[in-house]
């Protein structure tokens, strides 16, 4: 037991490292992705029928190809066609494309949710096409968008994982990495699926929170 315990111990400063890597991984992928997705999710239902046609071909093309796949993809299929990203930027540039392909679903989702009469009415009193989103449309889509949105955030997080097989020291890696020099690979597991759930946990929380915080809004 104390060798388990010395193994743990020996462990947490590299694991802060690797966590701390995965949190920044996790935290561009998703505010990216939560970005451009609203807007292309936005271009899905009011742009013009080529635009719209572009992003559901993106959006399905994407969610059908597996993230791992989307990963190592990225990071051979840009070098030939003159772009070189580093190991971190590639991980981030495909789990984003992959988080971006799920929020414009999000986004599409809730705003075709809210009866079309919202914008009408909206624009009848002279509100310009941005004007009638903020104060009209995306209020009430909020509610629509944040649990299945926040249940994305939480799978970002888990998903960040994968960028150790591109060699970024993130919390898996960093844990594989301990485990090659104390041979206790049990107790580091258990202790990585421990930060994992705090996380994760935190996250789930939170979105209870938000959603009764935008439970007032009636349907």
């Amino acid at each position: 037991m104390q060798e388990l315990i010395d193994a743990i111990i020996y462990a947490i400063p590299y694991l802060m490292g690797g966590l701390g890597m995965t949190l920044l991984v996790s935290l561009i992928t998703v505010a990216m992705s939560l970005v451009i997705g609203v807007v292309l999710g936005v271009g899905l239902i009011y742009g013009p029928w080529p635009l719209r046609w572009v992003i559901r071909l993106l959006t399905d093309c994407i969610r059908g190809i597996p993230i791992l796949v989307l990963i190592f993809a990225v990071y051979y299929g840009l070098p030939p066609l003159g772009l070189n990203l580093s190991s971190f930027w590639s991980a981030v540039l495909a789990l984003t494309l992959f988080k971006t392909a799920q929020v414009i679903e999000y986004t599409r989702g809730a705003v075709s949710s809210i009866p079309r009469g919202q914008m009408e009415a909206a624009k009848s009193i002279g509100l310009i096409f941005s004007k009638r989103l903020r104060y009209v449309i995306f209020p009430q889509a909020m509610r629509r968008f944040l649990p299945p949105w926040l249940n994305g955030v939480t799978d970002a997080v888990k998903g960040s994982a994968l960028v150790s097989l591109l060699g970024v020291v993130d919390l898996m890696q960093a844990i594989n990495q301990v485990i090659g020099r104390t041979y206790e690979p049990m107790p580091l597991y258990v202790l990585g699926a421990l930060i994992y759930f705090a996380i994760n946990y935190s996250l789930s929380s939170m979105s209870k929170l938000l959603e009764r915080r935008y439970a007032y809004i009636k349907e």
